[in-house]
């Protein structure tokens, strides 16, 4: 920008502050005023793209403290007038002329506006709901950032990942990691959290190089594998194996659950293999809701029969209706 609009542009009233505001309450304003007229919640709206822009500019400015004692200085001598040196049609390139000595040589430093998607993400931290994505390795940074207009450089967000075992996963818990630099950091793994599912933790990921905000960290949590128990959805599924016996006869069992006591299931005489007995409430546990357990009977058949127990077996299959469990499956089979 050139020292000349300085004296036209009043920022203070631009973002509705007093001159002597604080940085941390002019920061809020412009956020305020940020969220408001962002093109992200105005799509189509010229006026409030340029809006947007006026207070961008503004920002640039004053939330730096360097331009923003500048800017004050210039203001106070001029007294809001227009100063003009000798040259081609009266061109702001004499007044800075005029000042350069002042400010080192080079009058007001020059400040232009442009953005892309990109940009406008990373300036507002995700205050439209959307974040850095990706995964891949424990630690690494993203691309993002943004500089120009849109005052301080926020910074870049961390890609991270972990592994946590199945009942930290199922139940949450507090974690901690360790970042590239060495630094321990707190994780706290929600209860119900899923393989492959993304956690942001704001303000953890790289400083800004100017005082803006910190970036976030983008961790891709990896669950391992129960030796017993699936997870669907809330729900937990665990393969019973019961006796022939027991499925034919009926009877009482002891299914493990996630973390707990075991609970008795009463299997009904009959019950076929693959029948799901259902435990309300034994699954996995979330602010959104609870899952059940699931105790999908498996009818386990002995490798190893003695000659007297094998004698007895095939005394009780010539004692059973002569009917083929299969007649149905080939009849539908054909059509």
């Amino acid at each position: 920008m050139a020292s000349q609009d300085w004296f036209d542009k009043d920022f203070y009233k631009v973002l509705g502050v007093a001159k002597d505001v604080s940085a941390a309450d002019l920061k809020k304003a412009y956020r305020k005023l940020a969220r408001k007229y962002h093109p992200d919640s105005n799509p189509g709206n010229a006026a409030a793209e340029a809006k947007f822009k006026e207070i961008s500019e503004a920002h640039s400015v004053i939330g730096d403290p360097e331009q923003r004692k500048e800017y004050d200085a210039v203001r106070a001598m001029g007294g809001g007038a227009r100063f003009t040196a000798p040259g081609q049609g009266g061109q702001q390139g004499g007044f800075d002329d005029v000042f350069g000595g002042m400010f080192g040589g080079g009058g007001a430093r020059q400040q232009g506006y442009s953005y892309d998607q990109a940009g406008f993400d990373d300036i507002l931290g995700g205050m439209f709901g959307r974040g850095a994505q990706g995964g891949g390795g424990r630690f690494g940074t993203s691309t993002g950032g943004f500089r120009g207009a849109g005052g301080p450089t926020r910074g870049r967000d961390v890609i991270a990942s972990t592994t946590v075992d199945f009942i930290t996963a199922t139940h949450g818990d507090q974690i901690t990691l360790q970042t590239q630099d060495g630094r321990p950091i707190k994780v706290k793994i929600p209860a119900g959290v899923a393989d492959g599912q993304k956690i942001k933790l704001r303000g953890q990921g790289q400083p800004s190089p100017d005082g803006g905000e910190h970036g976030d960290i983008v961790l891709t949590v990896t669950v391992r594998k129960h030796p017993v128990f699936e997870r669907e959805g809330l729900n937990l599924r665990v393969n019973v194996p019961v006796t022939f016996a027991e499925a034919a006869l009926g009877a009482t069992i002891e299914v493990p659950t996630l973390g707990g006591p075991p609970v008795k299931l009463r299997v009904a005489p009959g019950t076929p293999s693959g029948r799901v007995l259902r435990v309300k409430g034994r699954g996995v546990v979330t602010p959104k809701g609870t899952g059940d357990l699931l105790a999908v009977v498996q009818v386990a058949v002995p490798s190893h029969l003695s000659k007297d127990a094998e004698e007895k077996l095939i005394a009780f299959n010539e004692a059973l209706p002569k009917e083929n469990p299969r007649d149905e499956l080939l009849a539908r089979a054909k059509g």
